[in-house]
């Protein structure tokens, strides 16, 4: 497993981390498998773990909690996020920093994911929800220096919303800041524009999430496909998003490469950009570890092919659907 220097914190992590929305939350996961997942990828070299709270309520933190404590002599990162006081996803722009995070919510949150995770610092504290309107908002910046100066936190992010790679940047610029955890891949490129210059000019670590489009990137997805009704991505790829979705994951096909798979492709095109910390992909299953892992090994995709993928750049705005 390839590491990368993670912004200011200096950590050095795994570029292939763990996203661990999934394990608590999607239909059909297999608790057994899970924990099996979760160790092969620690033998694998990978040491950076994101979680939430909204992730089953803690159910998440808890699975994460129980790794850290069969590998305390290994450094693993934990990185967790704050939910929203509304417990709305994702915020709305006319939202108010005290309906989402008061002082009194990020310190009460704080707490609960310290006794999930079983630690007694956070490595890295995410705002699950973000609005840059709070930026200049003494509330927010006074609860996470209480708890950093208290020792119970190491470093602060935020987690930006859905095609929304903006609503951060006079965040940043506070320098409160030390990680930006965004959607980005193949069909959302955006990020590339304002946010990562303005995180390397800062020094801020960042995190791609949604490597695989939730999906469409695997190439898997049909105009057929369904989902079970407690399945997130039921309410997600509704016909209207189904549809596009597959179109684009379908013009893609041809540019695959003969060595690799569409997954491996869309892993490679972001591993690929220098400014990326690490990227969290969701894995349920061994299968794929195996597959996500072993595309850490410094290789990235071709000029010639990066060039092409450009041209693939899908311009979207946040919908009811989208969440």
């Amino acid at each position: 497993m390839e590491k990368r220097r993670f912004g200011r914190t200096n950590w050095e992590v795994s570029e292939l981390g763990y996203g661990m929305w999934g394990l608590a939350d999607w239909s059909g996961s297999d608790q057994n498998e899970v924990s099996r997942s979760l160790e092969m990828s620690v033998d694998l070299g990978c040491n950076f773990f994101d979680t939430a709270w909204g992730y089953g309520e803690g159910k998440s933190e808890r699975i994460l909690g129980e790794l850290l404590k069969r590998h305390a002599n290994k450094k693993l990162y934990a990185a967790t996020k704050i939910p929203p006081k509304n417990f709305i996803w994702p915020s709305k722009s006319h939202f108010q920093l005290k309906d989402c995070f008061p002082a009194s919510h990020i310190i009460e949150y704080t707490e609960i994911s310290l006794k999930n995770l079983g630690v007694e610092q956070i490595d890295l504290q995410q705002f699950h929800v973000w609005e840059d309107a709070w930026a200049d908002q003494d509330e927010w910046k006074n609860a996470i220096e209480k708890l950093t100066k208290e020792g119970k936190v190491a470093h602060w992010g935020v987690s930006v919303n859905r095609w929304e790679p903006n609503n951060c940047l006079k965040t940043i610029e506070t320098g409160l800041i030390s990680s930006v955890q965004v959607i980005y891949n193949i069909f959302d490129q955006n990020p590339e524009d304002e946010l990562f210059p303005l995180c390397k000019k800062m020094d801020v670590g960042v995190i791609a999430r949604v490597p695989f489009d939730e999906g469409s990137l695997t190439g898997l997805l049909t105009y057929e496909t369904t989902f079970p009704a407690d399945d997130w991505r039921s309410t997600y790829f509704v016909p209207e998003n189904l549809t596009s979705s597959v179109d684009h994951a379908d013009a893609l096909k041809p540019m695959v490469p003969a060595n690799m798979d569409m997954p491996e492709m869309a892993l490679r095109f972001i591993l690929s950009n220098p400014d990326v910390g690490t990227i969290i992909p969701g894995m349920r299953k061994i299968k794929h570890v195996q597959n996500n892992i072993g595309t850490s090994d410094g290789k990235g995709l071709s000029k010639e092919l990066l060039d092409q993928l450009k041209d693939h750049r899908w311009e979207r705005q946040p919908t009811e659907w989208s969440q």
